[in-house]
């Protein structure tokens, strides 16, 4: 088998195309995402424990002291961004809340899974006969 017959049966497959589908709607669901945190919910936030922004807390490690995190950015500090770090953490918070309530939406659209009760078959004419043999043999 060719290596592009064997790249062509392995695209085709069902799981390759989900990954893909998969992935693009992933990449328009962050930045939707992205929009909802930085646009809505962190300015909620940031009123909300007195309009500070997070992004302005970080620790610059050379021992000097900058306006903003702008200035220490331009003067090539070496900061430790605790703030972002906070942010990240409040994205990945509201990104697994939002994923939780989209799973919870789609469950509520499957169908229950249809249980089938299977009746006790009937024994074949060789199963009668060997049932037949060993209630016999019991018997003796």
């Amino acid at each position: 088998m060719s290596v592009v017959s064997e790249f062509k049966e392995f695209i085709s497959k069902g799981n390759v195309l989900d990954l893909a589908v998969g992935v693009i709607i992933g990449a328009a669901f962050g930045k939707i995402v992205t929009s909802l945190t930085d646009d809505i919910i962190m300015p909620i936030i940031g009123l909300a424990i007195g309009g500070i922004d997070l992004k302005e807390w970080y620790l610059p490690l050379d021992g000097n002291s900058y306006a903003n995190f702008e200035a220490a950015k331009a003067a090539k500090a070496a900061t430790v961004n605790y703030g972002l770090f906070l942010n990240a953490i409040i994205y990945f918070f509201i990104i697994a809340f939002c994923v939780f309530l989209i799973v919870k939406v789609a469950n509520r659209f499957k169908k229950p899974p249809v249980v089938v009760a299977v009746a006790d078959p009937t024994p074949t004419k060789d199963q009668a006969l060997l049932m037949e043999i060993r209630d016999a043999l019991r018997n003796r």
